[in-house]
């Protein structure tokens, strides 16, 4: 299959057949694209057009696009969409897409969405699943799956699933549960086509069942399906009856949802936002860090205020001169650090003693400061600076290298183990801190070996 190439001359050509109602030609059209391509076609079109589209596809089809679509044009859509038409749309969803559709109403067009739904057992299922916090398991699960009971036999299952399959987009796993729906185990399509049909299930499924319960975090949900390669797994509720599943494609959203913010935080920024979002959402994100840079960059001022003797030293001038490499040190230093150790946590490989981690961090900065310390003497060389003042730069900023990096290191794990996210160490914080203690240190140490 070709791979779908958006291009302007397909939108103006849509933007035409749109502007003279040509409906055939626009069904024929859109008829041979995916959802997602229909879904990046609708991004292009302004809503009046876009709303065209939605209204003029197949709901089978539309329900699809309509939940790919980003979460500002979806609603600006859906307010041009009756209760009717946005039940027909959700009756065609999994309960999860849809459920997530409906938590981004308001609370009285919800309750009319709801209540236009035929199918009555799909629109309980999407009600049970808005109960469930959206970054928990529960509000990640759908409600379809394939289950059967322990005590029936081959014969028996076989004719269930068939019923089950039809309400059912893709069968990931067969589920088994007892008289009381709870979760047991899972059966094997080789074992259930190679069992004579007579065989009860009770002596052919797999006991043993990757699961998590409905209040679990969709991230260790995701670390979970990770690091078991699962295509999806089961969510039990508090009493261990099946709940719902949750698929490789939900876990996929959550991981790129949780990159950006941490890519937001590490950028200084405090909550999510995009690029056209108002003017007002984005100063609101990003004003607290700058605020912090900016009280950083003061507190560096009170720290060379103290140190002004040395402006009135001709020998020590120069020491003035090599502060933004100091600090530029420590900031690299320290982001490469907790950036490290940001990641590690985000994939729970960051494990074992924390005197193990400080020996292994202690000795690679000394190796990288050792390295950076001796070009800087060469360089102080070739400059026909003294040796002593060289030295003192050297190891001024083999200190700081070595602060630098134990702040960028503890700093994540303490926030870690407080249940902040560990992405805002990675950000203005980690470098704004370590510039003021790369300051210091400089300044400090140079008055203790040059004496001034």
């Amino acid at each position: 299959m070709t791979p779908f190439k958006l291009s302007d001359q397909l939108i103006e050509e849509i933007e035409l057949l749109i502007e003279s109602k040509n409906d055939t030609a626009l069904q024929n059209m859109f008829g041979e694209f995916h959802y997602a391509d229909v879904a990046e076609i609708i991004h292009e079109l302004n809503l009046e057009e876009a709303t065209y589209i939605i209204k003029l596809l197949e709901s089978d089809k539309t329900s699809d696009v309509l939940a790919e679509l980003d979460e500002d044009v979806r609603e600006q859509i859906l307010e041009n969409m009756s209760a009717k038409e946005i039940a027909e749309e959700l009756g065609e969803l999994d309960t999860d897409d849809a459920a997530d559709i409906i938590a981004e109403l308001s609370r009285e067009r919800a309750q009319e969405v709801i209540a236009q739904i035929e199918d009555e057992e799909h629109a309980k299922d999407i009600v049970e699943l808005l109960r469930y916090d959206e970054n928990s398991a529960g509000g990640l699960m759908a409600k379809e799956l394939v289950k059967v009971n322990e005590n029936w036999n081959v014969l028996k299952c076989v004719k269930e699933m068939r019923i089950q399959a039809e309400h059912v987009t893709r069968v990931h796993s067969i589920y088994v549960v007892d008289d009381d729906e709870k979760l047991k185990g899972r059966l094997s399509l080789k074992d259930l086509l190679t069992t004579s049909t007579k065989t009860q299930i009770s002596e052919v499924y797999i006991p043993k069942v990757d699961y998590v319960k409905v209040t679990d975090k969709a991230e260790e949900v995701a670390k979970l399906m990770q690091k078991y390669d699962l295509e999806a797994v089961p969510v039990v509720d508090e009493l261990g009856r099946l709940a719902g599943r949750i698929t490789i494609d939900d876990i996929v959203d959550v991981i790129k949802e949780e990159a950006d913010k941490d890519y937001q935080l590490a950028a200084g920024i405090t909550q999510e936002v995009e690029a056209d979002d108002s003017i007002i959402e984005l100063t609101r994100a990003r004003l607290p860090w700058l605020v912090l840079g900016l009280i950083g960059g003061l507190g560096s001022v009170f720290i060379l205020e103290g140190f002004e003797e040395i402006m009135v030293n001709p020998s020590y001038r120069g020491l003035f001169f090599y502060t933004p490499l100091i600090a530029a040190m420590a900031g690299n230093v320290g982001v490469q650090s907790s950036a490290i150790i940001v990641q590690g946590l985000a994939n729970d490989v960051v494990k074992g003693s924390l005197l193990n981690r400080l020996v292994k961090e202690v000795s690679l900065t000394l190796i990288n400061g050792s390295v950076l310390a001796c070009l800087i003497v060469i360089f102080g060389f070739l400059m026909d600076n003294p040796i002593n003042f060289s030295l003192t730069i050297a190891i001024s900023m083999m200190t700081v290298i070595v602060v630098a990096a134990l702040i960028g290191t503890f700093i994540p794990i303490i926030l870690h183990k407080k249940g902040i996210d560990p992405a805002i160490a990675t950000g203005p914080f980690i470098t704004t801190s370590n510039d003021i203690f790369g300051i210091f240190l400089f300044f400090y140490i140079a008055k203790l070996i040059l004496g001034f």
